[in-house]
């Protein structure tokens, strides 16, 4: 169904787990009430933008309001489901503010999964997948995205990498490549993956394993070393303007 051409885009954007489409009633969780009610105070008759990650944005009208709950009701869609290209960030785990950061960042440029890995220099044994999780939704809800990407529990490296998807290429953030030696090759079309180490960088045990693996392909992230968080940034970047969704913004049409 195509977006309305008279309704304009709510204001307030929320992420809601129930399908939606026109005449959908949707539910509205205590959390929801919370923050739409108390915070936004919206009150019924107002309306507010729904996305479910799968069904595009929806205008929707408060038709109930409580401290507890509340329902919507969906009148049109105002934008269509945009689902990002098939890419997934592994990273290992950081501070934890810049672990958020790396969440919120990868929503916002378009991954489509994020994945923690422990790597042999990860100065983080553990991670809050739901709270990441939480974060990931209001980025997406920031950012006027339409699409959550799931967040992996942590995994450690050596079983990513030994259970690797066939057909799905590894750009791995070689900061040796920071201090010179030959270019790479640039990304190639296709399901891939980014992988980015701690702060400390990979061992010399990691670096010889990753260098040998057949789905590897070494990144370049520019002529300076970057911050863990920094490098998630710029390596996703590189990869949607080379062969991602952005291809072709320069330009302002999309092929």
């Amino acid at each position: 169904m195509p977006p309305s051409p008279t309704l304009q885009r709510p204001r307030v954007r929320l992420y809601v787990e129930q399908a939606l489409g026109e005449g959908q009633p949707v539910a509205l969780n205590e959390a929801a009430a919370r923050y739409l009610f108390s915070v936004m105070r919206l009150a019924p008759g107002a309306m507010v933008a729904l996305f479910d990650g799968k069904s595009g944005e929806w205008a929707a009208e408060i038709t109930e309001a409580g401290k507890r709950g509340g329902t919507a009701l969906c009148r049109a869609q105002t934008a269509p489901q945009h689902t990002p290209p098939d890419l997934w960030l592994f990273f290992a785990p950081i501070k934890k503010a810049r672990t958020d950061f790396i969440v919120e960042k990868a929503t916002e440029l378009g991954a489509a999964r994020i994945c923690p890995v422990q790597t042999d220099f990860t100065n983080a044994e553990r991670i809050r997948r739901d709270r990441l999780q939480a974060h990931a939704v209001e980025a997406a809800e920031q950012c006027g995205g339409t699409f959550v990407p799931p967040v992996d529990d942590l995994s450690p490296l050596p079983a990513v990498l030994g259970d690797w998807p066939a057909g799905r290429l590894l750009y791995w953030g070689d900061e040796a490549l920071a201090t010179g030696g030959a270019r790479p090759a640039p990304p190639e079309p296709g399901p891939a993956a980014i992988l980015i180490g701690p702060e400390g960088g990979f061992s010399p045990t990691e670096r010889a394993r990753l260098a040998a693996l057949p789905f590897i392909r070494p990144m370049a992230l520019g002529p300076r070393v970057l911050r863990a968080d920094t490098a998630a940034v710029a390596a996703i970047t590189l990869w949607q303007a080379a062969v991602g969704d952005w291809v072709g913004d320069w330009t302002g049409v999309r092929p």
